[in-house]
C-alpha cells in the first residue's frame, strides 16, 4: 500500500472506505442532515438516515460521530451490534457511557442509565448522542428500550439523543404496530437517493484534491465513472480502486479510459470495438 501511494503521490487511498473523516466529501443534503443532529443534541430525540446498500449511511454517520466528538461537553457513543437480545445490549450501552451494569438487574441498569444522562444534561445542556448503524438488524425489544430510555416525566423530557442509520428495510420496520411509538419520534430524516452524475463528480473533484492528486483520473474517465456508476458511490469507489490497484502494477502514472474499457468491458465488446484488419476488409 505505501508502494501504492508513493508512486501515484497520494497521501491515502481516495477510493478507501478509510479515508480521514475530515477529508470526506459532504453534499449541502448531508452538511445539513449534521447540523441538525448537532441542534438535535441540545433538545434530544430521534434522527434517522436511510437508503439502499452502498449509498453512503456509514459514511455519514462517521463523519457525525467525528464532528459530534469534537464538540465540547458532548458524549457521543455508538452501538457497535446491532443484533443484540436486550440483554447485551444493555452491557454494551452500559460499557459505551460508562455505567457499570448487571444484565439480571435491568431495572437497575434502566435507573442508572438514565440518572447520569439527566445529570449530564443538567451540567451542559447537551444530551448524550448514541449512534446504531444497521438499525435494520436491531430486535424490536431493543429499539423499544432505547425509546424508554431517552425520556423521562411522561415523555416530556428528553435525555437521550440516537440517530439510526439503515437500509430501506428500517422503513417498513418502523411501520409496524409495535415501533409506531418509535417511529412518531423521529424528528431529522435523512433519505439517501441515487446520486447525480454532477454529484459524483463533485465527489470525485474533492476526494482526490484532499488525497493530494487531483490529475489522478483523465477528465474522460470521471465522466464515465459518473455516468456508470448508477448513482451509487460504493459501484463507483469499487470500480475507481480496481483500476488504480490494476495501474500501479503496470507502472501507469494516469487512470484514463483505455483502462476502464479494458478491464470492465465485456470481451465481446471489445472485439466488436476494434478496427477491421486489411485482411478482413478484402474478405
Amino acid at each position: 500500500m505505501n508502494k501504492l501511494l508513493a508512486f501515484f503521490g497520494l497521501k491515502w487511498n481516495p477510493f478507501s472506505q478509510d479515508i480521514p473523516p475530515e477529508a470526506l466529501w459532504v453534499s449541502p443534503r448531508v452538511e445539513h442532515f449534521c447540523a441538525r443532529v448537532e441542534q438535535l443534541a441540545r433538545e434530544g430525540g430521534f434522527a434517522l438516515v436511510i437508503g439502499q446498500p452502498g449509498a453512503g449511511k456509514s459514511t455519514i454517520l462517521r463523519l457525525l460521530f467525528h464532528r459530534l466528538c469534537g464538540i465540547s461537553g458532548l458524549i457521543t457513543g455508538s452501538l457497535e451490534r446491532p443484533q443484540s437480545r436486550v440483554s447485551d445490549f444493555y452491557r454494551e450501552i452500559g460499557h459505551v457511557f460508562g455505567v457499570p451494569l448487571s444484565p439480571h438487574n435491568r431495572w437497575a441498569g434502566f435507573k442508572a442509565l438514565r440518572e447520569k444522562w439527566h445529570v449530564h444534561m443538567e451540567t451542559t445542556l447537551f444530551r448524550p448522542v448514541l449512534l446504531l448503524d444497521e438499525a435494520q438488524e436491531t430486535l424490536s425489544a431493543v429499539l423499544a428500550e432505547l425509546r424508554l430510555l431517552s425520556s423521562m416525566n411522561f415523555d416530556s423530557r428528553l435525555i437521550l439523543t440516537v440517530v439510526l442509520g439503515g437500509d430501506n428495510r428500517l422503513i417498513e420496520r418502523l411501520r409496524a404496530e409495535d415501533l409506531l411509538p418509535l417511529a412518531s419520534r423521529i424528528r431529522v430524516r435523512l433519505v439517501l437517493d441515487a446520486l447525480t452524475p454532477r454529484d459524483l463528480l463533485d465527489y470525485l473533484h474533492h476526494t482526490l484534491a484532499q488525497a493530494g492528486n487531483p490529475q489522478l483520473l483523465t477528465p474522460e474517465l470521471m465522466t464515465t465513472l459518473c455516468e456508470h456508476s448508477l448513482g451509487n458511490l460504493r459501484v463507483l469507489t469499487s470500480i475507481a480502486d480496481e483500476m488504480l490497484r490494476t495501474a500501479a502494477q503496470r507502472d501507469l502514472p494516469q487512470l484514463d479510459q483505455k483502462l476502464y474499457l479494458e478491464l470492465f468491458t465485456p470481451t465481446a465488446s471489445r472485439e466488436r470495438s476494434r478496427p477491421k484488419t486489411t485482411a478482413a476488409v478484402r474478405s
